[in-house]
Protein backbone atom coordinates (compact mmCIF):
# COMPACT_ATOMS: atom_id res chain seq x y z
CA UNK A 1 0.00 0.00 0.00
CA UNK A 2 1.65 3.23 -1.06
CA UNK A 3 2.26 5.44 2.17
CA UNK A 4 0.50 8.67 0.63
CA UNK A 5 -2.72 6.63 0.56
CA UNK A 6 -2.33 5.61 4.41
CA UNK A 7 -4.54 8.66 6.65
CA UNK A 8 -2.98 10.04 9.46
CA UNK A 9 -5.68 10.15 12.02
CA UNK A 10 -5.18 12.66 15.14
CA UNK A 11 -7.34 12.93 18.34
CA UNK A 12 -8.43 16.28 18.36
CA UNK A 13 -8.12 16.79 22.18
CA UNK A 14 -4.25 15.42 21.63
CA UNK A 15 -3.78 17.79 18.79
CA UNK A 16 -1.35 20.12 20.15
CA UNK A 17 0.74 17.69 22.10
CA UNK A 18 0.84 15.76 18.40
CA UNK A 19 2.27 18.87 16.96
CA UNK A 20 5.29 19.48 19.62
CA UNK A 21 5.66 15.50 19.47
CA UNK A 22 6.60 16.06 15.74
CA UNK A 23 8.36 18.98 16.00
CA UNK A 24 6.48 20.96 13.87
CA UNK A 25 5.63 23.78 16.79
CA UNK A 26 7.96 24.64 19.83
CA UNK A 27 7.13 23.78 23.41
CA UNK A 28 7.19 27.66 24.29
CA UNK A 29 4.73 28.43 21.59
CA UNK A 30 3.16 30.17 24.24
CA UNK A 31 5.57 32.78 24.74
CA UNK A 32 5.56 34.12 21.62
CA UNK A 33 2.24 34.16 20.19
CA UNK A 34 1.66 37.38 23.25
CA UNK A 35 3.35 39.36 21.10
CA UNK A 36 1.49 38.57 17.87
CA UNK A 37 -1.69 38.93 19.89
CA UNK A 38 -0.43 42.53 20.86
CA UNK A 39 0.57 43.25 17.31
CA UNK A 40 -3.02 42.17 15.94
CA UNK A 41 -4.55 44.84 18.65
CA UNK A 42 -2.79 47.73 17.65
CA UNK A 43 -3.32 46.52 13.68
CA UNK A 44 -7.22 46.76 13.93
CA UNK A 45 -7.45 50.02 15.47
CA UNK A 46 -6.57 50.93 11.70
CA UNK A 47 -8.63 49.06 9.46
CA UNK A 48 -10.16 50.68 5.88
CA UNK A 49 -14.09 50.46 5.71
CA UNK A 50 -14.95 47.83 3.94
CA UNK A 51 -17.65 45.44 3.90
CA UNK A 52 -15.77 42.25 3.56
CA UNK A 53 -13.21 43.34 6.80
CA UNK A 54 -16.58 44.13 8.80
CA UNK A 55 -17.88 40.45 8.02
CA UNK A 56 -14.46 38.64 8.57
CA UNK A 57 -14.19 40.33 11.92
CA UNK A 58 -17.75 40.47 13.08
CA UNK A 59 -17.94 38.36 16.61
CA UNK A 60 -14.46 36.07 15.55
CA UNK A 61 -11.15 35.16 17.30
CA UNK A 62 -8.38 36.41 14.96
CA UNK A 63 -6.11 33.90 14.28
CA UNK A 64 -3.43 33.35 11.00
CA UNK A 65 -5.56 32.25 8.52
CA UNK A 66 -8.06 35.38 8.77
CA UNK A 67 -5.02 37.20 8.74
CA UNK A 68 -4.15 35.97 5.49
CA UNK A 69 -7.68 36.97 4.64
CA UNK A 70 -6.94 40.63 5.20
CA UNK A 71 -4.35 40.82 3.55
CA UNK A 72 -5.91 39.52 0.37
CA UNK A 73 -8.36 42.37 0.65
CA UNK A 74 -5.84 44.91 1.72
CA UNK A 75 -3.95 43.88 -1.92
CA UNK A 76 -7.34 45.77 -3.26
CA UNK A 77 -7.49 49.00 -0.47
CA UNK A 78 -4.31 49.66 -0.69
CA UNK A 79 -3.25 48.95 -4.07
CA UNK A 80 -2.70 52.30 -4.70
CA UNK A 81 0.28 52.66 -2.04
CA UNK A 82 2.35 49.63 -4.50
CA UNK A 83 5.51 50.31 -5.96
CA UNK A 84 6.95 49.60 -9.42
CA UNK A 85 8.91 46.51 -7.39
CA UNK A 86 5.69 45.02 -6.22
CA UNK A 87 5.89 46.43 -2.54
CA UNK A 88 2.79 48.12 -0.26
CA UNK A 89 3.98 51.30 1.37
CA UNK A 90 1.37 51.07 3.62
CA UNK A 91 1.56 50.65 6.81
CA UNK A 92 -1.43 48.90 7.28
CA UNK A 93 -0.42 46.30 4.90
CA UNK A 94 3.09 46.11 6.17
CA UNK A 95 1.71 45.54 9.78
CA UNK A 96 -0.13 42.53 8.58
CA UNK A 97 2.47 41.45 6.64
CA UNK A 98 4.56 41.70 10.05
CA UNK A 99 1.66 39.94 11.93
CA UNK A 100 1.85 36.62 9.13
CA UNK A 101 6.03 36.37 9.35
CA UNK A 102 5.50 36.15 12.98
CA UNK A 103 2.56 33.52 12.57
CA UNK A 104 4.78 31.23 10.52
CA UNK A 105 7.86 31.58 12.74
CA UNK A 106 8.39 27.84 14.35
CA UNK A 107 5.02 27.35 12.98
CA UNK A 108 3.68 29.56 15.76
CA UNK A 109 0.20 29.61 14.01
CA UNK A 110 -0.78 25.86 13.65
CA UNK A 111 -0.17 25.61 17.87
CA UNK A 112 -2.67 28.70 18.18
CA UNK A 113 -5.12 27.01 15.39
CA UNK A 114 -5.02 23.50 17.28
CA UNK A 115 -5.73 25.56 20.76
CA UNK A 116 -8.66 27.52 19.47
CA UNK A 117 -10.35 24.27 18.28
CA UNK A 118 -9.84 22.20 21.15
CA UNK A 119 -11.02 25.22 23.20
CA UNK A 120 -13.94 25.08 20.67
CA UNK A 121 -14.76 21.78 20.76
CA UNK A 122 -14.50 21.28 24.62
CA UNK A 123 -15.71 24.52 25.97
CA UNK A 124 -17.33 27.22 23.38
CA UNK A 125 -19.86 24.53 21.48
CA UNK A 126 -21.28 22.65 24.82
CA UNK A 127 -21.06 25.69 27.47
CA UNK A 128 -23.35 27.38 24.73
CA UNK A 129 -25.73 24.09 24.27
CA UNK A 130 -25.76 24.14 28.15
CA UNK A 131 -26.72 27.30 28.40
CA UNK A 132 -29.83 26.91 25.64
CA UNK A 133 -30.51 24.01 27.60
CA UNK A 134 -31.20 25.19 30.65
CA UNK A 135 -32.88 28.37 29.42
CA UNK A 136 -35.30 25.80 27.89
CA UNK A 137 -35.26 23.81 31.66
CA UNK A 138 -36.01 27.27 32.68
CA UNK A 139 -39.11 28.12 30.35
CA UNK A 140 -40.23 24.12 31.40
CA UNK A 141 -40.11 25.24 34.85
CA UNK A 142 -42.21 27.91 34.51
CA UNK A 143 -44.98 26.13 32.23
CA UNK A 144 -45.17 24.06 35.33
CA UNK A 145 -45.61 26.36 38.11
CA UNK A 146 -48.32 28.25 35.49
CA UNK A 147 -50.10 24.89 35.56
CA UNK A 148 -50.01 24.23 39.43
CA UNK A 149 -50.88 28.21 40.20
CA UNK A 150 -53.71 27.61 37.81
CA UNK A 151 -54.64 24.48 39.52
CA UNK A 152 -54.42 26.01 42.56
CA UNK A 153 -56.08 29.13 41.77
CA UNK A 154 -59.32 26.64 40.59
CA UNK A 155 -59.16 25.11 43.90
CA UNK A 156 -59.72 28.54 46.23
CA UNK A 157 -62.10 30.08 43.77
CA UNK A 158 -63.75 27.12 44.31
CA UNK A 159 -63.62 27.25 48.04
CA UNK A 160 -64.73 30.57 48.04
CA UNK A 161 -67.47 29.95 45.44
CA UNK A 162 -68.48 27.14 47.94
CA UNK A 163 -68.46 29.20 51.24
CA UNK A 164 -70.51 32.05 49.71
CA UNK A 165 -73.44 29.08 48.59
CA UNK A 166 -73.11 27.74 51.95
CA UNK A 167 -74.06 31.20 53.63
CA UNK A 168 -76.78 32.13 50.58
CA UNK A 169 -74.29 35.36 49.08
CA UNK A 170 -73.13 36.14 45.92
CA UNK A 171 -69.99 37.20 47.05
CA UNK A 172 -69.68 40.37 45.84
CA UNK A 173 -69.99 42.39 49.03
CA UNK A 174 -69.54 40.06 51.55
CA UNK A 175 -70.21 41.91 54.40
CA UNK A 176 -73.12 43.58 53.68
CA UNK A 177 -74.77 40.31 52.41
CA UNK A 178 -74.14 38.85 56.02
CA UNK A 179 -75.85 41.21 57.22
CA UNK A 180 -78.52 41.41 55.18
CA UNK A 181 -78.90 37.58 55.15
CA UNK A 182 -79.08 37.21 59.41
CA UNK A 183 -82.64 39.54 58.61
CA UNK A 184 -83.65 36.11 56.90
CA UNK A 185 -82.83 33.85 59.85
CA UNK A 186 -85.95 34.06 61.46
CA UNK A 187 -87.98 32.83 58.01
CA UNK A 188 -85.36 30.07 57.58
CA UNK A 189 -85.92 28.40 61.44
CA UNK A 190 -90.00 28.66 61.08
CA UNK A 191 -89.61 26.68 58.07
CA UNK A 192 -87.32 23.75 60.09
CA UNK A 193 -89.43 24.11 62.83
CA UNK A 194 -92.74 23.43 60.47
CA UNK A 195 -90.86 19.76 60.16
CA UNK A 196 -90.65 19.02 64.27
CA UNK A 197 -94.12 17.66 64.33
CA UNK A 198 -93.66 14.92 61.98
CA UNK A 199 -91.36 13.76 65.21
CA UNK A 200 -94.64 13.20 67.58
CA UNK A 201 -94.81 9.17 67.21
CA UNK A 202 -91.10 9.22 67.87
CA UNK A 203 -91.68 10.98 71.12
CA UNK A 204 -94.56 9.34 72.32
CA UNK A 205 -92.60 6.19 71.53
CA UNK A 206 -89.77 7.26 73.45
CA UNK A 207 -91.85 8.32 76.39
CA UNK A 208 -93.47 5.34 76.44
CA UNK A 209 -89.95 3.71 76.66
CA UNK A 210 -89.09 5.81 79.93
CA UNK A 211 -92.83 5.48 81.13
CA UNK A 212 -92.29 9.41 81.27
CA UNK A 213 -94.55 11.37 79.83
CA UNK A 214 -92.63 14.76 80.46
CA UNK A 215 -89.33 13.39 78.09
CA UNK A 216 -87.81 15.52 76.01
CA UNK A 217 -89.56 19.05 77.05
CA UNK A 218 -87.99 21.40 74.91
CA UNK A 219 -88.43 18.85 71.62
CA UNK A 220 -91.94 18.54 72.58
CA UNK A 221 -92.58 22.21 73.30
CA UNK A 222 -91.75 22.43 69.22
CA UNK A 223 -93.45 19.70 67.98
CA UNK A 224 -96.30 21.02 70.00
CA UNK A 225 -96.48 24.60 69.74
CA UNK A 226 -93.42 25.57 66.85
CA UNK A 227 -91.03 27.88 67.27
CA UNK A 228 -91.93 29.89 70.04
CA UNK A 229 -90.32 32.31 72.36
CA UNK A 230 -88.06 31.29 75.45
CA UNK A 231 -90.49 33.19 77.63
CA UNK A 232 -93.19 31.04 76.49
CA UNK A 233 -91.10 28.25 77.20
CA UNK A 234 -90.62 29.18 81.03
CA UNK A 235 -93.87 30.04 82.01
CA UNK A 236 -96.68 28.56 79.46
CA UNK A 237 -98.28 31.78 78.06
CA UNK A 238 -97.00 33.54 75.29
CA UNK A 239 -95.99 37.45 76.20
CA UNK A 240 -97.72 40.29 74.94
CA UNK A 241 -94.33 42.14 73.34
CA UNK A 242 -91.34 40.96 72.83
CA UNK A 243 -88.03 42.98 73.22
CA UNK A 244 -85.19 41.35 71.57
CA UNK A 245 -82.01 42.49 72.27
CA UNK A 246 -80.58 44.40 69.53
CA UNK A 247 -77.69 43.35 67.29
CA UNK A 248 -75.66 45.83 65.95
CA UNK A 249 -73.35 44.79 63.29
CA UNK A 250 -70.46 47.53 62.01
CA UNK A 251 -70.73 47.76 58.18
CA UNK A 252 -68.78 51.25 58.25
CA UNK A 253 -66.10 52.84 60.10
CA UNK A 254 -66.97 53.65 63.74
CA UNK A 255 -67.35 57.48 63.68
CA UNK A 256 -64.08 58.99 65.85
CA UNK A 257 -64.80 59.46 70.09
CA UNK A 258 -65.20 62.93 71.33
CA UNK A 259 -62.32 64.11 72.52
CA UNK A 260 -63.69 65.74 75.76
CA UNK A 261 -65.08 62.75 76.39
CA UNK A 262 -68.17 64.51 78.01
CA UNK A 263 -71.36 65.74 77.00
CA UNK A 264 -71.71 69.26 75.91
CA UNK A 265 -74.93 71.35 77.62
CA UNK A 266 -73.65 74.44 75.42
CA UNK A 267 -72.72 76.43 78.48
CA UNK A 268 -69.01 77.53 78.87
CA UNK A 269 -69.15 77.15 82.39
CA UNK A 270 -69.13 73.29 82.53
CA UNK A 271 -69.94 71.51 85.69
CA UNK A 272 -71.65 74.55 87.03
CA UNK A 273 -75.59 74.74 87.84
CA UNK A 274 -76.82 77.81 86.93
CA UNK A 275 -79.88 79.43 88.86
CA UNK A 276 -79.89 83.10 87.90
CA UNK A 277 -76.45 84.06 90.33
CA UNK A 278 -72.91 84.52 89.66
CA UNK A 279 -71.12 81.37 87.55
CA UNK A 280 -70.37 78.43 89.44
CA UNK A 281 -73.09 78.92 92.25
CA UNK A 282 -76.13 78.36 93.41
CA UNK A 283 -78.36 81.43 93.57
CA UNK A 284 -80.97 80.80 96.03
CA UNK A 285 -82.83 84.28 95.38
CA UNK A 286 -81.23 86.72 97.49
CA UNK A 287 -77.96 87.19 100.23
CA UNK A 288 -80.28 87.24 103.15
CA UNK A 289 -80.72 84.42 105.63
CA UNK A 290 -83.70 82.22 104.97
CA UNK A 291 -86.43 82.10 106.97
CA UNK A 292 -87.72 78.88 107.54
CA UNK A 293 -91.39 79.12 109.30
CA UNK A 294 -91.99 75.79 111.69
CA UNK A 295 -95.62 75.40 112.38
CA UNK A 296 -97.04 72.93 113.66
CA UNK A 297 -97.96 69.39 111.69
CA UNK A 298 -101.53 68.48 111.68
CA UNK A 299 -101.80 64.80 111.78
CA UNK A 300 -105.75 64.87 111.77
CA UNK A 301 -107.77 64.68 114.65
CA UNK A 302 -107.49 61.66 116.69
CA UNK A 303 -110.50 59.43 116.79
CA UNK A 304 -112.27 60.77 119.96
CA UNK A 305 -111.79 64.18 118.98
CA UNK A 306 -113.24 63.62 116.14
CA UNK A 307 -116.19 62.73 116.77
CA UNK A 308 -115.41 58.91 117.78
CA UNK A 309 -115.42 57.77 113.74
CA UNK A 310 -113.69 54.54 113.14
CA UNK A 311 -112.58 52.43 110.47
CA UNK A 312 -115.18 50.84 108.20
CA UNK A 313 -112.82 47.67 106.99
CA UNK A 314 -116.21 46.24 105.06
CA UNK A 315 -115.28 47.88 101.87
CA UNK A 316 -114.98 46.24 98.72
CA UNK A 317 -111.97 46.46 96.29
CA UNK A 318 -114.72 47.30 93.23
CA UNK A 319 -115.91 50.04 95.76
CA UNK A 320 -112.43 51.72 96.81
CA UNK A 321 -111.41 51.90 93.33
CA UNK A 322 -107.24 49.68 94.32
CA UNK A 323 -106.97 47.34 91.57
CA UNK A 324 -104.67 44.47 92.73
CA UNK A 325 -102.77 42.71 89.75
CA UNK A 326 -102.47 39.12 89.27
CA UNK A 327 -99.87 37.04 90.68
CA UNK A 328 -97.77 35.42 87.82
CA UNK A 329 -96.45 36.61 84.40
CA UNK A 330 -99.53 37.46 82.99
CA UNK A 331 -99.51 40.48 80.23
CA UNK A 332 -95.59 40.21 80.59
CA UNK A 333 -92.82 41.80 79.07
CA UNK A 334 -90.27 38.88 76.58
CA UNK A 335 -86.99 40.84 77.74
CA UNK A 336 -82.95 39.58 77.35
CA UNK A 337 -82.52 35.74 76.41
CA UNK A 338 -86.33 35.07 77.23
CA UNK A 339 -86.79 37.28 74.23
CA UNK A 340 -85.05 34.37 71.78
CA UNK A 341 -87.23 32.31 70.11
CA UNK A 342 -86.04 28.59 70.61
CA UNK A 343 -84.28 28.10 67.71
CA UNK A 344 -82.48 31.36 67.71
CA UNK A 345 -81.42 30.89 71.71
CA UNK A 346 -78.12 29.46 71.67
CA UNK A 347 -79.20 27.68 75.18
CA UNK A 348 -82.41 25.97 74.22
CA UNK A 349 -80.90 25.62 70.30
CA UNK A 350 -78.12 23.13 72.03
CA UNK A 351 -81.04 21.29 74.33
CA UNK A 352 -82.93 20.88 71.27
CA UNK A 353 -79.78 19.15 69.63
CA UNK A 354 -79.24 17.33 72.28
CA UNK A 355 -82.51 15.79 72.45
CA UNK A 356 -82.64 15.11 69.24
CA UNK A 357 -79.54 12.94 69.58
CA UNK A 358 -81.17 11.11 72.22
CA UNK A 359 -83.91 10.32 70.30
CA UNK A 360 -81.93 9.32 67.30
CA UNK A 361 -79.66 6.95 69.65
CA UNK A 362 -82.94 5.40 70.85
CA UNK A 363 -84.36 4.48 67.33
CA UNK A 364 -81.23 3.07 66.20
CA UNK A 365 -80.53 1.43 69.02
CA UNK A 366 -84.32 0.47 68.60
CA UNK A 367 -83.95 -0.34 64.91
CA UNK A 368 -81.07 -2.61 65.97
CA UNK A 369 -82.67 -4.61 68.70
CA UNK A 370 -85.51 -5.48 65.47
CA UNK A 371 -83.15 -6.45 63.06
CA UNK A 372 -81.26 -8.93 65.52
CA UNK A 373 -81.95 -12.84 64.93
CA UNK A 374 -82.61 -13.14 68.60
CA UNK A 375 -84.99 -11.12 69.41
CA UNK A 376 -86.47 -12.58 72.82
CA UNK A 377 -83.38 -12.05 74.33
CA UNK A 378 -82.49 -8.92 73.55
CA UNK A 379 -86.01 -7.46 74.71
CA UNK A 380 -85.70 -9.46 78.04
CA UNK A 381 -82.31 -7.91 78.58
CA UNK A 382 -83.67 -4.17 77.33
CA UNK A 383 -86.99 -4.59 79.65
CA UNK A 384 -88.94 -3.27 76.68
CA UNK A 385 -91.77 -6.32 77.36
CA UNK A 386 -94.63 -3.56 77.78
CA UNK A 387 -92.76 -1.57 74.66
CA UNK A 388 -95.30 -0.51 71.90
CA UNK A 389 -94.88 -2.46 68.86
CA UNK A 390 -93.57 -0.84 65.86
CA UNK A 391 -91.63 -2.25 63.01
CA UNK A 392 -88.73 -1.98 61.64
CA UNK A 393 -90.09 0.25 58.36
CA UNK A 394 -92.36 2.53 61.14
CA UNK A 395 -88.77 3.09 63.05
CA UNK A 396 -86.83 3.52 60.01
CA UNK A 397 -89.50 6.58 58.74
CA UNK A 398 -89.10 7.92 61.95
CA UNK A 399 -85.57 8.34 62.04
CA UNK A 400 -85.79 9.73 58.57
CA UNK A 401 -87.70 12.65 60.04
CA UNK A 402 -84.93 12.71 62.80
CA UNK A 403 -82.41 13.17 59.87
CA UNK A 404 -84.38 16.19 58.02
CA UNK A 405 -84.81 17.82 61.25
CA UNK A 406 -80.97 17.64 62.53
CA UNK A 407 -79.21 18.34 59.19
CA UNK A 408 -81.24 21.67 58.42
CA UNK A 409 -80.95 23.15 61.61
CA UNK A 410 -76.88 21.80 61.66
CA UNK A 411 -76.76 22.95 58.09
CA UNK A 412 -73.43 25.08 57.63
CA UNK A 413 -75.61 28.29 56.50
CA UNK A 414 -78.03 27.94 59.63
CA UNK A 415 -74.68 27.54 61.91
CA UNK A 416 -72.69 30.86 60.17
CA UNK A 417 -75.77 32.96 59.80
CA UNK A 418 -76.45 31.97 64.29
CA UNK A 419 -72.89 32.99 64.97
CA UNK A 420 -73.10 36.34 63.15
CA UNK A 421 -76.38 37.13 65.20
CA UNK A 422 -74.85 36.33 68.36
CA UNK A 423 -71.34 37.21 68.05
CA UNK A 424 -71.28 40.77 65.78
CA UNK A 425 -67.23 40.10 65.42
CA UNK A 426 -67.87 36.82 63.76
CA UNK A 427 -68.74 38.51 60.75
CA UNK A 428 -64.92 40.36 60.70
CA UNK A 429 -63.86 36.39 60.63
CA UNK A 430 -65.99 35.45 57.44
CA UNK A 431 -64.85 38.48 56.08
CA UNK A 432 -61.51 37.92 56.90
CA UNK A 433 -61.87 34.34 55.22
CA UNK A 434 -63.37 35.49 52.22
CA UNK A 435 -60.97 38.06 51.28
CA UNK A 436 -58.40 36.34 51.62
CA UNK A 437 -58.98 33.62 49.40
CA UNK A 438 -59.87 36.50 46.82
CA UNK A 439 -56.48 37.88 47.96
CA UNK A 440 -54.64 34.87 47.36
CA UNK A 441 -56.35 33.89 43.72
CA UNK A 442 -55.18 37.68 42.82
CA UNK A 443 -51.42 36.41 44.05
CA UNK A 444 -51.41 33.51 42.22
CA UNK A 445 -52.47 35.63 39.17
CA UNK A 446 -49.99 38.02 39.51
CA UNK A 447 -47.41 35.54 39.81
CA UNK A 448 -48.36 33.20 37.12
CA UNK A 449 -48.42 36.79 35.09
CA UNK A 450 -45.17 36.97 35.92
CA UNK A 451 -43.77 33.15 35.12
CA UNK A 452 -45.50 33.73 31.40
CA UNK A 453 -42.92 36.45 30.96
CA UNK A 454 -40.42 34.84 32.77
CA UNK A 455 -40.70 31.52 29.87
CA UNK A 456 -41.12 34.02 27.19
CA UNK A 457 -37.40 36.07 28.36
CA UNK A 458 -36.12 32.29 28.65
CA UNK A 459 -37.57 30.74 25.62
CA UNK A 460 -35.97 34.44 23.84
CA UNK A 461 -32.38 33.96 25.11
CA UNK A 462 -32.65 30.83 24.38
CA UNK A 463 -33.21 31.32 21.00
CA UNK A 464 -30.67 34.06 20.77
CA UNK A 465 -27.81 31.76 21.22
CA UNK A 466 -28.91 29.29 18.74
CA UNK A 467 -27.39 31.59 15.76
CA UNK A 468 -24.26 32.17 18.08
CA UNK A 469 -23.89 28.76 18.56
CA UNK A 470 -24.24 27.58 14.71
CA UNK A 471 -21.69 30.20 13.90
CA UNK A 472 -19.19 29.23 16.46
CA UNK A 473 -19.86 25.41 14.91
CA UNK A 474 -19.16 26.67 11.63
CA UNK A 475 -15.86 28.84 12.53
CA UNK A 476 -15.20 25.31 14.23
CA UNK A 477 -15.44 23.25 11.27
CA UNK A 478 -13.61 25.84 9.09
CA UNK A 479 -10.46 25.86 11.38
CA UNK A 480 -10.83 21.93 11.68
CA UNK A 481 -10.36 21.79 7.68
CA UNK A 482 -7.54 24.54 7.81
CA UNK A 483 -5.81 22.03 10.10
CA UNK A 484 -6.15 19.86 8.38
CA UNK A 485 -5.16 20.34 5.36
CA UNK A 486 -2.17 22.20 6.51
CA UNK A 487 -0.91 19.05 8.34
CA UNK A 488 -1.37 17.52 4.93
CA UNK A 489 0.77 19.84 3.14
CA UNK A 490 3.18 18.62 5.28
CA UNK A 491 3.44 15.11 5.01
CA UNK A 492 2.74 14.68 1.33
CA UNK A 493 -0.90 15.28 1.11
CA UNK A 494 -1.63 12.62 2.80
CA UNK A 495 -5.52 12.56 4.43
CA UNK A 496 -5.47 14.32 7.69
CA UNK A 497 -8.39 13.48 9.86
CA UNK A 498 -9.68 15.03 13.31
CA UNK A 499 -10.94 12.56 15.46
CA UNK A 500 -13.56 13.22 18.29
CA UNK A 501 -14.53 16.58 16.97
CA UNK A 502 -18.16 15.74 17.91
CA UNK A 503 -19.64 19.36 16.60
Amino acid sequence: MNEAEIPIDIHAGKLQDWLVSRRIVAKTWHQNVREVRSKISSALTDMPAHDGLVQLLMGAHINYFHCQQIIDILKTTEADSKNVFGRYGSQRMKDWQEILRLYERDSLYLAEAAQILVRNINFEVPGIRKQIKNFEQLAEEADKKIVDLQRSETVVMAEYQTLCKQLGIAGDNVRQELVKKVGELPEMLNKIAASVPALKKAIELYGAFLSNAGCLPVLRHVATTGNTTVYEFLYSEPPLSIEEPPVKFQTDEEPAEDPAGGIDFGDDNAGAIDFGGDAGTIDFGGADEVNLEVGDIDWGAPADEAGGAEIDFSISLEESGIVVESDGNAGGVARGDEAYCMFDSPEYREKFINELLELEAFLRMRLYELSTADKVQILSLTMMDNFPDHDAKSLTEMLSHVDVVYSNLSSAQIQHLHQIKHSPKYVDILTGKLKQKLLAVEKMKDTGRLKRDQAASFRSQGAHLQPTLAKVIEQTRTLQGQIEADISRRYKNRVVNLMGANL
